[in-house]
C-alpha cells in the first residue's frame, strides 16, 4: 500500500474525510476509490459513496477478499446511516467471516456492530443481544468501544433499563472523548439527550403528563395496572396480557382505564371500539360478548363490572390504574414515530423495521404528505421520507409492534 493510500487511511480513522479526498481524490485504483467512498460516506453523499464502493469492489481481484469484504461492511454502514434496511445481511455475515480468518478483528467487530445496530433498529433485541453474548470490547480502540457502547445503550434504552443505558452512554462519551472523532462524540451526545425527552404520557384520574423513559421504568415496576397503549397490552410489575392482536380489547381496556375509577357508558364505549353512531341491540349484544372476552382475558389483573351506566375496571391487585400512551398519537403514528429520528426513510426500510407491507407504509406515507406532516425527496427506488423532529420528543423507544412485553 503506497503512502497516500496510508495517509488517506489515517485521515478517514481520525474522522478526516476532506483530508482523505485531499490525497486520493483524483485516483481511480480500487484502493483509492474504497477510501473515496467512505470519505463521501462521511460528508453525507450516500449515493456517490456506495457508486464509489461498487465500482472498488469489482476493482479488487478475487485474491483480495479482505479489501472486498472490508468495501462490504462500508457499504453496508452506508445502508444503514441511510435507513436502507433491505441489505443482505448474509452478505455482511459473509464479510465478517472472512475478516476474522484473515486476521482483521477490527473491521469484524466493526460488522458485528452494523448487524446489532440493524436489529435494534428493528426490534429485534434479543438476536442483538445474542450478537454480543462473548463480546469483549476492551481491545479494541476507543471509536469501536464508543459504537460497541452505544449499542449497548440502544438495547438497554428498548428494554427501559435506564441505568444500564446511562452505564453504557458513560462509557460510551469516555471511549469518543478518548477517540477525538466529532462526529462520534455527537451521536453520544443525541443518543443521552434521549433520555432527558420525554418518551411516552401518563393519562390518570383525569389528568395526563409527559414521562421520561426512567420515569416509565418507574411506572412499569411500581403497584399500578398500566394499560399500556405504547405496546398494546395490560400489565402490572408481575403479569402482562399482550392485545396487540386483539385491537377492539384493547380500544375497551383504554377507555376503561382513561375512566378509571368511573364507569364508562356503553354508547362511549361502542363509540371507541366499534365506531358505532347508531347503536341498536345487535352493538349490544357485540359489546357484551367483548366485554366478556376482556374480562376472561384480564381475569389475572383485573374485574369488569357492570353499572346502571356501562362498565367499570375493577383492579384485583393494584390501588391506581394509568394509561401509558405515546407523545404524540396519529392514525400513522408509528411511520411518524420513525421518521421522527430526523433520518430520511425508504418506504421498503419502513416496512421492514414496522414488521407491515410496503404498500400499507405507502398509503401512510401519502396521508402523511397530503397532511404537510412528511416530505419526500428523488424518485423511484431513490425516494426518500423525512420530517423535523417532534420538538421535546422521542417517540422511538415504545413502539408496539417490533418490540416485545417481556
Amino acid at each position: 500500500m503506497d503512502s497516500l493510500i496510508t495517509a488517506a487511511a489515517r485521515a478517514l480513522a481520525a474522522g478526516d474525510p476532506l483530508g482523505a479526498l485531499k490525497r486520493v481524490a483524483l485516483r481511480d485504483d480500487a484502493p483509492a476509490l474504497a477510501l473515496r467512498g467512505i470519505a463521501m460516506a462521511q460528508l453525507g453523499e450516500f449515493t456517490r459513496a456506495k457508486d464509489l464502493l461498487r465500482r472498488a469492489i469489482r476493482g479488487f481481484s478475487r485474491k483480495e477478499s479482505v479489501a472486498r469484504a472490508r468495501c462490504i461492511v462500508a457499504e453496508a454502514e452506508i445502508a444503514l446511516a441511510s435507513r436502507d434496511l433491505t441489505w443482505p445481511a448474509k452478505a455482511l455475515d459473509a464479510a465478517r467471516t472472512t475478516l476474522e480468518t484473515h486476521g482483521d478483528p477490527l473491521n469484524a467487530a466493526h460488522a458485528r456492530f452494523l448487524e446489532a445496530r440493524r436489529l435494534v433498529l428493528i426490534g429485534r433485541l434479543d438476536d442483538a443481544e445474542r450478537i454480543f453474548a462473548d463480546f469483549d470490547s476492551a481491545p479494541f480502540p476507543p471509536a469501536l468501544r464508543a459504537a460497541y457502547q452505544l449499542v449497548v445503550a440502544g438495547i438497554a434504552m428498548r428494554r427501559i433499563r435506564t441505568k444500564a443505558a446511562r452505564a453504557a452512554l458513560a462509557r460510551a462519551e469516555r471511549a469518543a472523548r478518548e477517540a477525538a472523532i466529532p462526529a462520534l462524540t455527537a451521536e453520544v451526545d443525541h443518543a443521552s439527550r434521549v433520555l432527558e425527552t420525554p418518551a411516552a404520557r401518563l393519562i390518570a384520574r383525569g389528568e395526563e403528563r409527559p414521562l421520561r423513559l426512567e420515569e416509565v421504568e418507574v411506572l412499569l415496576a411500581s403497584s399500578a395496572l398500566v394499560v399500556d397503549a405504547c405496546r398494546n397490552g395490560v400489565r402490572d410489575s408481575r403479569t402482562v396480557v399482550p392485545l396487540t392482536t386483539r385491537p377492539v380489547l384493547f380500544a375497551l381496556a383504554r377507555a376503561l382505564g382513561e375512566a378509571w375509577p368511573d364507569d364508562v357508558p356503553r354508547d362511549v364505549l361502542l363509540a371507541r371500539a366499534f365506531g358505532a353512531r347508531f347503536v341498536d341491540e345487535s352493538h349490544r349484544m357485540r359489546l357484551r360478548v367483548e366485554i366478556g372476552r376482556l374480562r376472561r382475558m384480564l381475569r389475572s389483573l383485573a374485574d369488569i363490572s357492570a353499572t346502571k351506566k356501562g362498565f367499570k375496571l375493577v383492579p384485583r391487585r393494584a390501588d391506581e390504574v394509568a394509561v401509558l400512551a405515546q407523545p404524540v398519537e396519529d392514525e400513522n403514528g408509528n411511520v411518524l414515530a420513525f421518521l421522527a429520528d430526523g433520518e430520511s426513510w425508504s418506504s421498503s426500510a419502513l416496512a421492514v423495521a414496522l414488521g407491515t407491507s410496503q404498500r400499507t407504509v405507502q398509503r401512510a406515507l401519502d396521508a402523511l404528505a397530503a397532511a404537510g406532516k412528511v416530505q419526500s425527496f428523488g424518485r423511484a427506488r431513490a425516494r426518500r421520507w423525512i420530517t423535523p423532529p417532534v420538538a421535546g420528543f422521542t417517540t422511538t423507544l415504545l413502539l408496539p409492534a417490533p418490540l416485545s412485553m417481556d
